[in-house]
């Protein structure tokens, strides 16, 4: 099973494209550019993890802000700070998964409330025991998924395999440390810290060390107590609410792939010649 994560992948490669350039998006060059990118890794890993393929994307809603409004809100500052045109570049970016899930091979998963690190933990979780997984993304967050056999990631950035050879320890770190990217403080942290412009309590290597062994409850006082369960909650891939695990297998069942002919339509109207003649590496 080859899952990729469609919205990192695909802003990822764009960004190398682009750069710091202000140039307004094309969307054809995008489209040929999300789904060379697809045919690239879908070549290099059918053999040892195919045949089956799946796009995993993220919804526009977060279930995570439910129980934790400061949730990636620092995002939308950064995206206007960097000056590219991120309206067009989101609603480019879905009408090529939409294009993917009416015309591609591939099962398109997409779930309300959902991220695709969601839909990704998921299904490795589920299918890891019987097949090689080969997750397609350079998130970090993904690592903690290599404590299940078979789970293997790879980044499109980096170019190479992420290997993380203790990820319970990573998963446990990361808890402590929080995840600054995601609007997650560490846990000597209050909640807003990063939306009022503060800044975060020191967490000393050598603290961190000395807790790796300890269970939280024997480390945390109440308070620290409470922020290691939000960030566990954030953080921890296995958290998912369990309506929402049902909601990602149930989406996932159902997602069919579509004909090589219909796929092959789909490039003619596009007039993606140059993908067309390769089409059987898809």
């Amino acid at each position: 099973m080859i899952i990729f994560d469609f919205n990192q992948v695909a802003i990822s490669n764009l960004m190398e494209q682009i750069g710091s350039s202000k140039t307004p998006v094309d969307e054809s060059l995008v489209r040929h550019m999300i789904l060379n990118t697809i045919r690239t890794y879908v070549k290099k890993f059918k053999e040892s993890h195919g045949p089956e393929v799946i796009i995993a994307c993220d919804n526009k809603k977060y279930w995570r802000r439910d129980i934790f409004p400061h949730y990636k809100a620092g995002r939308k500052k950064a995206r206007e700070a960097s000056g590219h045109d991120w309206t067009t570049i989101f609603d480019c970016l879905g009408k090529i998964k939409q294009e993917l899930k009416d015309h591609s091979p591939y099962k398109v998963v997409d779930v309300d409330t959902c991220e695709a690190d969601d839909i990704i933990a998921v299904l490795a979780l589920k299918y890891s025991a019987t097949q090689k997984i080969m997750i397609l993304s350079s998130d970090k967050d993904f690592a903690q998924l290599q404590k299940f056999p078979n789970v293997e990631q790879f980044s499109p950035i980096l170019k190479r395999a992420i290997k993380e050879p203790l990820p319970a320890a990573q998963l446990k770190q990361l808890i402590i440390r929080g995840d600054k990217g995601d609007g997650i403080p560490n846990i000597l942290t209050k909640d807003d810290v990063f939306v009022t412009g503060g800044r975060q309590k020191p967490i000393t290597e050598v603290k961190i060390i000395g807790w790796m062994n300890q269970e939280p409850k024997e480390f945390c006082n109440e308070e620290m107590l409470r922020n290691y369960a939000r960030n566990e909650m954030l953080i921890d891939l296995t958290k998912i609410p369990e309506t929402l695990k049902e909601n990602i297998l149930h989406t996932y069942e159902q997602a069919k792939g579509h004909t090589k002919q219909e796929f092959m339509n789909y490039m003619i109207a596009n007039r993606l010649k140059n993908l067309l003649e390769v089409i059987d590496e898809f």
